[in-house]
């Protein structure tokens, strides 16, 4: 697949989503922005323990709760890309899992699987979940750029093996890569002599519950210092007109007390 570049329209994501499953834009932070995030998450990383298990990973470091705990992430939250994209996939959506990932030298591969395979639902089904991926440090095949098996959003009846042929999403610091939810995809194995740092957006639709609660995970006083369109997809927000309301009331009124 062919990277599409920082001018990239929310169409030309739109079609490559179809045809792919995922797709690459290359440029949307500049290098001095993808330093700057990387320096920054470092910092928090250096506090954070490696996985407790085999799909988190032994030699792999996340950081939950990611508003809690930055803000260098506000701005590609919102960013007009992913929310045109957004807009265009799922209509009414909400953040569901943020989280940062360093993949550590000697890591394993992730065994491949589709991030709405959480929701008890038959496929084929609506999409559900848009994934954003943030390169912090350069994508590549030795360092366990992600694995994806494209086209694999349109399977329904079929699940991925030890002999599914996939390929690596490589691509530079600095660039997005949005993938389905559907779509069947796996963190790769480190080879190199450095970690890789990424960031995920984990997006999806409003009217399912999020892989975390950001009520419990980002305290309240952090929230009411955002920007309201975050503090949305944080949840304070009503999905239709019953859906995410607390006493009868919009849910930020809460933010006020």
């Amino acid at each position: 697949m062919v990277a599409l570049t920082a001018v990239a329209t929310v169409e030309e994501v739109l079609d490559t989503l179809d045809r792919d499953g995922y797709a690459i834009v290359e440029g949307v932070l500049t290098p001095d922005e993808a330093r700057a995030k990387r320096d920054e998450l470092t910092r928090i990383l250096d506090q954070t323990p490696h996985g407790r298990n085999d799909f988190e990973g032994f030699k792999t470091r996340r950081i939950y709760a990611l508003f809690a705990k930055t803000r260098c992430f506000d701005g590609p939250a919102t960013h007009p890309l992913v929310l045109g994209v957004l807009d265009r996939v799922l209509g009414s959506y909400q953040l569901s899992a943020p989280q940062a990932i360093e993949i550590a030298p000697g890591e394993t591969a992730q065994n491949l699987h589709a991030d709405d395979g959480v929701y008890p639902l038959p496929r084929p089904h609506q999409e559900l979940i848009v994934n954003t991926m943030w390169a912090l440090d350069d994508f590549t095949v030795e360092n366990g750029a992600t694995h994806v098996v494209p086209g694999s959003h349109k399977w329904t009846d079929r699940r991925p093996d030890d002999a599914t042929p996939s390929v690596q999403a490589v691509m530079p610091a600095g660039a997005l890569m949005f993938f389905l939810g559907s779509i069947y995809h796996g963190g790769g194995a480190n080879r190199s002599e450095r970690p890789r740092l990424g960031v995920i957006l984990e997006y999806c639709a409003g009217w399912l519950r999020p892989q975390e609660n950001h009520f419990l995970a980002v305290p309240k006083a952090t929230v009411r210092g955002l920007a309201p369109r975050l503090q949305e997809l944080l949840g304070y927000s009503i999905h239709g007109t019953l859906l995410g309301g607390a006493d009868g009331r919009h849910p930020r009124k809460f933010l006020d007390e």
